[in-house]
């Protein structure tokens, strides 16, 4: 009998001991000096914080699971031109062969009003129509900066004149184009301005007043008192984090995903793959709903190669072109959306898959997308 309880006694006294081993070696370490502290605090915040980000990104994945899954694409007539295709056989090409209906369009300043208070529509007037024909939808870009280099498209006649002036004319042409365009029944949001806050890209910088958050205020304001029956998004720069607190509040907000480029702010000449997983867009986009209550989208997913060198996609070929996007990438790149758990996701580069099959002869690009579009439909 006291073999027996001999016998449990020193289990328990092992099972204690087993128990407060934890508790002495991470006394001890701590004991051992200030870096140790600080390396422990770092490295248990680290987890803390990434274990509430991913959190955060599961609930906001199952919260949108029976929503239903959009997949769009952004199209730039000048791009598919500059390309050497030509655009309406290239936005033929996306809705007819292809199958696309959600589309992303610009009305960039420079183009459509060449002139003071002369207005030329017919360019954006057959992208509706046939987007109308279809039975499609569109978000339509508004403001100084929108999608595709330069970034901010002023007219050459607005370049000389003060910010005071050139702001109140810009507001003019935006209440143009949503009185025109507001009663298509294509028509489903617009987007004011793109990437506002995103710096080091493009010529914005260098116009006086271009950057200033008035701006993106009053212009949000102006769409609004024209049309107050469609969605304004406000986009976001890829990878940032951000508090989406600040004025204006969107009825929704749209960011940009991009995942494989040339990398030259490093100087490493090399192709970089941001390392940020799917989860983080859901973060981002779980953070935001809880911050504001407002749903997010991608407004622009990388759906196109990245020429190295600063050179233009016309320039290179189609095996260096494979390089940051292949077929296979580009079939990634819909399963990467996916995993964001955003249900509204328009693909950048439409018109380079065109140009791909067209100009350079392969089809891969197409055949996959056709694919993808069709299994979206499907859905």
């Amino acid at each position: 009998m006291t073999s027996h309880k001999s016998l449990a006694t020193a289990s328990h006294s092992k099972l204690k001991s087993a128990w407060r081993l934890p508790g002495r070696l991470l006394k001890a370490y701590w004991r051992r000096g200030l870096w140790q502290k600080l390396l422990t605090i770092s490295f248990t915040t680290l987890l803390v914080c990434l274990s509430i980000m991913y959190g955060i990104a599961r609930w906001y994945i199952w919260s949108e699971r029976t929503t239903p899954f959009v997949l769009g694409t952004s199209f730039v007539p000048a791009y598919a031109q500059s390309l050497g295709v030509d655009p309406k056989e290239t936005l033929d090409a996306l809705a007819d062969d292809i199958g696309i209906r959600d589309f992303r369009l610009v009305s960039y300043w420079n183009q459509m009003e060449p002139q003071p208070g002369i207005y030329d529509f017919s360019q954006l007037d057959w992208q509706f129509k046939k987007i109308e024909a279809v039975k499609g939808h569109v978000t339509l870009s508004l403001g100084l900066r929108q999608p595709r280099y330069p970034e901010c498209h002023m007219p050459d006649w607005a370049r000389s004149e003060p910010p005071e002036v050139w702001k109140a004319q810009l507001n003019t042409y935006i209440a143009a184009v949503v009185d025109r365009y507001k009663n298509s029944p294509a028509l489903q949001s617009y987007q004011v301005e793109n990437e506002f806050f995103l710096k080091g890209f493009g010529i914005c910088e260098t116009i006086p007043g271009a950057l200033d958050r008035s701006r993106l205020i009053s212009e949000y304001a102006l769409v609004k008192q024209h049309d107050s029956k469609h969605t304004v998004i406000i986009n976001r720069s890829n990878n940032a984090l951000g508090w989406p607190v600040g004025d204006p509040q969107p009825d929704e907000f749209g960011i940009s995903v991009y995942k494989r480029v040339w990398d030259q702010g490093f100087h490493t000449h090399r192709y970089l793959e941001y390392p940020f997983p799917a989860w983080f867009y859901a973060f981002t986009a779980g953070w935001t709903k809880i911050a504001t209550g407002k749903d997010t989208i991608i407004h622009e997913m990388q759906a196109e190669s990245w020429a190295p060198n600063s050179k233009q996609l016309n320039d290179i070929s189609v095996a260096e072109a494979d390089k940051s996007l292949d077929s296979k990438r580009l079939s990634g790149r819909v399963r990467f959306a996916e995993g964001t758990g955003m249900k509204e996701v328009y693909l950048w580069g439409s018109e380079y898959w065109y140009y791909r099959d067209k100009v350079q002869h392969d089809p891969s690009l197409m055949n996959v997308a056709r694919e993808e579009f069709k299994a979206t439909l499907k859905n």
